[in-house]
């Protein structure tokens, strides 16, 4: 039966109506199988969620299809996505975070780990070679209560991230809307003596796109600087794997800069990030070892397992900022374990200390890197087949690419590693990928100067816009 389900950039997503029921537990039970033909017997089967409305019956689902391969299921509860993963690691069982990210409300999701980690392409290949035809029965039964120790255990990896005088003197807001690591966040900048404020709490699920900074949801920023006096807003996106910082301006930091201070502020010897990160990664010539992928998760952490080879500390992140850890690192004499998924609280813990520890506030610690001006965002509501045939088109036919780009350069380069990605002759770079998990066609720019960027960016989506809706 043909339905939306599809793998995207991190994890299985479509129309949550789709996912709930039967194919909830197909997608469960394959997961397993798939586990167990690689001669791996759980007893075990770790489960979180995100605050859709969905979400409690997803859950529900793929514990039915626990308890029909034989597992024991464990519910952490509403939990961030990096969170559910730590724990589970860290007691040798897989799991399964039921979210859909930042995507539309009427959408979810499942994200998939083996006890080593999130998976790769070449699990998800297995997952969909193991797909059943009938979904298992819904069998009921008890369900282990996993909270709050998971919770625990995340808050108990950044205690000492920071020393509890740390922030002293800064005043942060926390956009808590409905994140499930808004408690997380407060609590361990509490703990580094921050005053914390508050901001837009909301107990119903509220779809948050961390690189989308044109998005009305953010406009009461400055509103929110100017009366409380902050010297930054931190947030994630709704599952916690994707940072949000705005500096005491307003100005948002991009989440590949948010990647970078994070491998500088842990020493790493190796960098690991999609093709969408800022150019200035190489140019800064503070690694050893930078590697380019696609953009998702997965595609990252197969880059991570190849730096490993020849490097010590490996920190991979993809342009939405979300970080994740490769070999042990030692942050303030306390060992910081791997933990290869997509995490937003240690890209946000690693960028304030960054600032704190230099005694500058944020807009000035960005500024001291060699960043070319760059911004992104997306088309919304354009299918999937138009903005695939767009790209194809671009990338391929070098004459219509030359005619559709000539009001903005004349092309110097092309790199298709993941979408058209054009580097101009004035240094420009413009870059249009459709979205992995959603009906969007995402544009990236980079411009020599702040107004370039801002100018590309807007001609970028309408040029863009004019192509795919006709």
């Amino acid at each position: 039966m043909a339905n939306s389900l599809k793998f995207g950039t991190s994890g299985l997503r479509g129309l949550s109506s789709e996912l709930l029921g039967p194919e909830a537990r197909r997608y469960a039970a394959a997961f397993l199988a798939h586990l167990a033909k690689g001669g791996n017997r759980y007893t075990r089967l770790f489960l979180a969620r995100d605050l859709r409305d969905s979400s409690a019956a997803i859950v529900a689902d793929c514990a039915a299809a626990a308890r029909q391969a034989g597992l024991i299921p464990v519910d952490c509860g509403v939990l961030p996505t990096p969170a559910l993963a730590l724990h589970a690691m860290a007691r040798g069982f897989p799991a399964i975070m039921v979210t859909g990210s930042h995507i539309p409300a009427d959408r979810n999701g499942l994200k998939f780990y083996t006890p080593a980690g999130e998976i790769t392409k070449a699990d998800e290949a297995g997952i969909l070679a193991a797909l059943p035809e009938q979904a298992p029965d819904g069998v009921k039964g008890e369900i282990e209560d996993g909270f709050p120790a998971a919770g625990d255990r995340y808050r108990q990896r950044y205690r000492r991230f920071l020393a509890p005088d740390a922030l002293d003197g800064w005043t942060i807001g926390v956009f808590e809307h409905s994140s499930v690591a808004r408690d997380h966040l407060c609590s361990l900048l509490y703990r580094a003596g921050a005053e914390v404020v508050r901001l837009g709490r909301s107990e119903t699920f509220v779809p948050v796109d961390t690189e989308a900074f044109a998005d009305d949801i953010y406009v009461p920023r400055h509103e929110w600087i100017a009366k409380h006096g902050l010297d930054a807003i931190v947030s994630t996106d709704g599952d916690g794997d994707r940072p949000l910082v705005i500096d005491a301006s307003g100005e948002f930091v991009r989440g590949d800069v948010l990647g970078l201070l994070t491998a500088q502020y842990l020493r790493a010897n190796a960098v690991v990030t999609p093709v969408t990160s800022n150019s200035a990664i190489e140019a800064l010539g503070a690694f050893k070892l930078v590697i380019r992928t696609r953009v998702g998760s997965p595609h990252v952490i197969t880059g991570m397992q190849e730096a490993r080879r020849d490097a010590g500390i490996v920190v991979g992140f993809e342009a939405n900022g979300g970080t994740l850890l490769g070999g042990r690192a030692k942050v303030r004499g306390e060992d910081l374990l791997p933990l290869p998924t997509r995490d937003a609280i240690l890209p946000i813990l690693a960028t304030l200390a960054s600032a704190a520890e230099a005694g500058v506030p944020l807009a000035e610690l960005v500024g001291r890197l060699p960043v070319q001006p760059a911004l992104s965002d997306r088309l919304t509501d354009v299918p999937m087949e138009a903005s695939a045939a767009f790209v194809s088109r671009l990338a391929d036919d070098a004459e219509f690419a030359a005619k559709f780009l000539a009001e903005a350069g004349t092309v110097a380069s092309l790199s298709t590693v993941d979408g058209p990605r054009f580097k101009l002759s004035s240094g420009d770079i413009i870059h249009y990928r459709p979205s992995g998990n959603a009906p969007e066609l995402r544009c990236y720019v980079e411009g020599t100067t702040p107004g370039r960027a801002a100018e590309l960016l807007k001609w970028g989506l309408a040029t863009a816009e004019r192509a795919v809706r006709g």
